[in-house]
């Protein structure tokens, strides 16, 4: 049963969905030349309205869920005070844009902010810090971060199904309003700042996967980027999400969305194939996804860490304390490290019983094996989260009490906030570093500790190589680019204990390979190389801007934009009329049902206005009319009988190929489930919209081959037979409505090379046709405009008006 669509939410008045109050406009739209404009209020598809110098500095404007700020209340003052984020990979990324960009950061902060202190603290970090804050009330963002955002999406991007009310909270239309709204009011904030068509927009991870819309939907060539930070799951998960369409619509309103891995887009590719019908393809090493004439690249490259924060770290004084205090407390001991957030998908628990299984299967390891667990505080609460602490607690005590001794701790758990510099520390001094997520968006532990064993402030010999392991589940996004690792199938507690094992009795030549191989890798594709890569992709995705004609269409969350070519205009009576009194010989081809007869008609007959202009054009010997359809020969034949050409002596077509082509159709409608075969009266169709829609189109396309060979010798009635009879053609006329035409349009623009040809589909839409008619209203005029235009001259031969069907 079809789910209950509610893809226009947003004409429900979002911002009384929650009786939120309307986020004030307290800033001014910020351009890039010195001094503000005053806000604009009429800000819809005013693009052309605004205007910058060509000497502006070209901006970048990061979007995401909080912006990169520390947060500090004075306690004498009681005023807040503000400093960067060195470890946020926001702060970071610009590092990989030109020193002449302006990167300017629009999100919430990490504290709530009193009504009476917004304008002041926003003009605050406008004017220092380039920051732009959403305020959002907080029932707002509770019911938005910690609502949707933290139990709904998630939980199932992690692959985790709302199965019982334990665990995974059930879809709540409510927090479903509400993370609405909160993209609503951070695309009011993005439109208070950007320039739509100069500046650089990059909206970033699942917390604003419908702000595309929004944004889209105010300015049609707004250049628009999005990167999902988590994984995105496959096609049987993501479709049990209520509003999976709402979604899906939005980030296809980008230009550009990037993943990590080649797997997270493969499954955002393969929902948008078998919920949406749309189709990919590779152009020149870049994926692009049609999306109505718009083209929507898709990136994958999974992100770096910033080398040269994490390597002035490691020569700070007190991470150098921090080492030497390491080195003596686990003299003798070989170390390994684990640092992971506290939730069910980290897989510590799992760690811990492969750890635990290690030691009980290998004695000799006991007392000079040490892991050590970093636990990061836990980023949302709930039942699972304390679950998850309280088996890990257990089974760490489990261990230690089993193989421990006074002066031996088999696991030592961190569970505090620790500094950089102190994890730091332990990744230069552990011997492998363990990350046994069961599913984790990318994962950047690895790479972090790549980087502290190669600056390693331990080892005196500066010219000594490095060594580092890595043991890595085959399902966090990093395991991809490091081929080096030993993967690991964490749910395997058997295969994780001997990786760990493998790892640590490694030869010493082996693990430098290794570990030089992953720093070659680590060290070229940085943070600066992802973002400049990411950038330099949005640029030539959003280049296309200016190359088509867009048309906005659709309410609310299912607004998209409609992109057609330069060429691509209304055909012109005037035009055609002139270009069909100058030929001798000519071809006119008419699709039926949406072209001579709407769809919407009850009546299917053709009216008696059209039967006259039909026959006025067949009179005229320089023409040949061809009605394409794939209805029965029976009823074309009674509803166009009045025409006077057509007649009893129609000859038929040869259909011998059908006896040839029906067994071989037979074999694959057998071999795939949920396809079907047509039997019409000049043609045989092959359904396979009810199958798979990944096995049945790769089917379509094998039985497509099949049929290409087995009927390669078969005759074929092609517009190169009037070619070849008599005098060439200069005059064809091509007008449909529906997919069947477009490749009646290819086929005719590939074929005749000598003839005018005016191509033409009906309704405003991405076409292979170089013109377009509104309705069959205007297809009916345009016709009597040729037959105003012909020199009728009664024949009595019947092979002036032709009907074919259309397969």
């Amino acid at each position: 049963m079809a789910s209950k669509s509610y893809a226009n939410i947003l004409d429900l008045d979002p911002d009384k969905l929650l009786d939120i109050p309307q986020t004030p406009r307290a800033l001014p739209r910020v351009m890039t030349i010195p001094g503000i404009i005053a806000g604009v209020d009429s800000y819809g598809n005013d693009c052309d309205s605004e205007s910058t110098s060509s000497s502006c500095r070209e901006r970048k404007i990061i979007v995401a869920n909080m912006l990169p700020l520390h947060i500090q209340r004075d306690p004498d003052t009681l005023k807040l005070t503000f400093s960067f984020d060195e470890d946020s990979l926001l702060w970071q990324l610009k590092d990989g844009f030109s020193p002449e960009s302006e990167v300017v950061y629009i999100g919430s902060l990490k504290v709530e902010v009193d009504a009476r202190e917004q304008e002041e603290v926003a003009q605050k970090l406008l004017d220092e810090y380039n920051c732009v804050p959403t305020f959002l009330p907080y029932e707002l963002h509770r019911k938005f971060y910690g609502g949707f955002c933290k139990h709904q999406l998630w939980p199932l991007f992690h692959y985790m199904l709302p199965m019982c009310p334990d665990h995974a909270d059930r879809f709540d239309r409510v927090l479903w309003k509400a993370y609405v709204s909160a993209n609503k009011i951070f695309a009011d904030k993005v439109m208070e700042v950007a320039n739509p068509e100069d500046d650089y927009i990059w909206v970033h991870d699942y917390h604003l996967m419908i702000l595309p819309t929004f944004l889209r939907n105010r300015c049609n060539r707004v250049k628009l980027g999005f990167f999902l930070h988590s994984p995105f799951p496959s096609s049987e998960i993501y479709r049990t999400l209520p509003v999976r369409d709402e979604i899906l619509k939005g980030l296809l309103n980008c230009d550009l969305i990037g993943f990590h891995t080649f797997d997270y887009a493969r499954h955002f590719l393969s929902c948008c194939s078998r919920m949406m019908g749309l189709d990919y393809e590779s152009k020149r090493g870049h994926i692009g996804l049609d999306y109505f004439g718009r083209t929507v690249y898709i990136k994958i490259l999974p992100v770096g860490i910033h080398m040269g924060r994490l390597e002035s770290v490691l020569n700070l004084p007190i991470t150098l304390r921090k080492v030497k205090e390491i080195a003596e407390r686990f003299k003798g001991k070989k170390l390994i490290v684990g640092v992971d957030d506290m939730d069910i998908f980290k897989g510590i628990s799992l760690k811990l019983l492969a750890f635990e299984y290690l030691l009980q299967m290998h004695p000799a390891l006991r007392d000079k094996l040490v892991l050590i667990q970093i636990v990061n505080p836990a980023r949302s609460a709930g039942k699972d989260v304390q679950e998850a602490k309280m088996e890990t607690y257990l089974i760490l005590n489990r261990i230690n009490e089993a193989y421990g001794s006074p002066d031996y701790q088999p696991v030592v758990l961190i569970d505090r906030p620790v500094a950089r510099y102190e994890k730091s520390a332990y990744y230069s001094m552990a011997d492998c570093c363990i990350v046994n997520a069961v599913r984790d968006g990318m994962n950047l532990v690895p790479y972090k500790y790549i980087v502290c064993r190669q600056n390693s402030p331990h080892s005196d010999d500066e010219t000594a190589l490095r060594t580092s392991m890595l043991v890595v589940s085959e399902f966090v996004g990093c395991s991809p680019s490091l081929s080096g690792a030993i993967r690991v199938n964490p749910w395997d507690i058997e295969s994780v204990a001997v990786a760990i094992n493998s790892a640590i009795i490694m030869k010493e030549s082996e693990k430098q390979l290794r570990h030089a191989k992953h720093y070659r890798y680590v060290s070229s594709h940085n943070v600066a190389y992802w973002a400049r890569s990411f950038m330099q992709d949005l640029e030539r995705a959003s280049k296309d801007h200016y190359n088509k004609r867009c048309w906005g269409i659709g309410f609310g969350l299912g607004f998209r934009v409609v992109s057609l070519s330069p060429g691509f205009r209304k055909l012109s009576p005037d035009c055609i009329v002139s270009a069909y009194r100058r030929s001798n010989r000519r071809a006119i081809f008419l699709d039926y049902d949406g072209t001579l007869v709407p769809h919407s008609s009850i009546v299917k007959t053709p009216s008696p206005e059209l039967i006259t202009i039909l026959n006025t054009l067949c009179d005229d010997p320089k023409n040949t009319v061809f009605i394409v359809s794939g209805r029965g020969k029976g009823s074309l034949s009674e509803w166009l009988a009045p025409c006077a050409r057509l007649g009893p002596d129609l000859v038929p077509m040869e259909l011998e190929w059908k006896e040839i082509a029906k067994p071989v159709m037979e074999l694959y409608r057998e071999a795939t489930d949920g396809s079907t075969i047509e039997i019409k009266e000049s043609g045989l169709v092959w359904h396979h919209q009810d199958a798979d829609p990944d096995f049945g189109s790769c089917q379509a396309k094998e039985l497509l081959v099949h049929l290409e060979n087995v009927l390669a010798n078969e005759p074929a009635v092609v517009l190169s037979t009037m070619t070849e009879n008599g005098e060439p053609l200069d005059f064809v006329t091509c007008i449909g409505d529906d997919r069947s035409d477009e490749d009646m349009f290819e086929s005719i623009m590939n074929t005749v090379s000598s003839a005018e040809i005016f191509a033409c589909t009906v309704g405003r839409k991405p076409s292979k046709a170089r013109y377009y008619l509104d309705d069959t209203v205007d297809v009916v005029r345009l016709l009597a405009g040729l037959a105003n235009a012909s020199d009728p001259k009664p024949s009595s031969n019947p092979a002036r008006f032709h009907v074919t069907f259309d397969t």
